[in-house]
């Protein structure tokens, strides 16, 4: 099936985004049953970053990830990156100075820059995935960390079409209140028809050089917390 429109065009995906930007917090909350923080902080948590770490926040949104690597590990160096320009003034609200706004698939970094990239809810959302892994590994050191939290579609068939029922009608009663306009947040099971599951997401990492890879699935694998270590091995 094909990407839905937002997806394969930067412009559309920018201006969706600049328009739920001052409620998207409160919405990654409402489709994660209130989980999305709790599951970020031990994304983080596990990551076991170094005090001196240097983070980039791919995907920033308003920076919630970006907010969480700094309480965890004070000493640490964040650079937010997002696509919209409005998402990136939100995040610096948060504190956040280090921000750029940035395409994925064209990252303003040298090679080997970060020791960890960490991705809330972005993957999902890129044009060409196998071309965004492909960047995010080259601007990450070897031995260095991918730390990603995302939607998927369950394994399961019948879990799977109870899963898109829930998201396909929370995003328009969301959208409808909160934009009036229904169709603002049925993006997420658009997106998600042309995305992988959790489990190729895995096998798609260990594929690219990445060791180590560990997943966590919760809601019968509709979301999913990757940990991937880049191979010592490639550089």
């Amino acid at each position: 099936m094909a990407a839905p429109a937002e997806k394969q065009n930067p412009h559309l995906m920018r201006d969706m985004f600049r328009t739920i930007a001052p409620r998207y917090d409160f919405v990654s909350r409402v489709f994660s049953y209130g989980m999305d923080r709790r599951w970020k902080k031990l994304g983080v948590d596990k990551a076991a970053l170094g005090e001196n770490a240097v983070v980039l926040d791919l995907a920033a949104g308003t920076g919630d990830f970006a907010q969480i690597v700094l309480e965890r590990f004070p000493r640490s160096r964040v650079v937010a990156v997002d696509l919209t320009h409005r998402m990136l003034q939100l995040a610096r609200r948060r504190g956040l100075n280090e921000i750029a706004c940035a395409n994925a698939l064209a990252l303003p970094f040298a090679d080997g820059s970060f020791d960890c990239v960490a991705i809330g809810y972005g993957l999902r959302n890129f044009p060409d995935l196998e071309r965004a892994l492909l960047e995010i590994a080259r601007v990450t050191r070897p031995g260095g960390l991918l730390l990603s939290l995302d939607f998927f579609l369950p394994a399961n068939p019948v879990a799977r079409q109870a899963y898109l029922a829930y998201l396909y009608a929370n995003g328009i009663f969301w959208g409808t209140v909160l934009h009036g306009r229904p169709r603002t947040y049925t993006y997420i099971p658009d997106s998600l028809r042309s995305f992988v599951s959790f489990a190729d997401l895995a096998r798609l990492l260990r594929g690219m050089g990445y060791e180590r890879v560990d997943a966590n699935a919760y809601i019968f694998g509709g979301i999913a917390l990757h940990w991937a270590v880049k191979s010592l091995r490639r550089g």
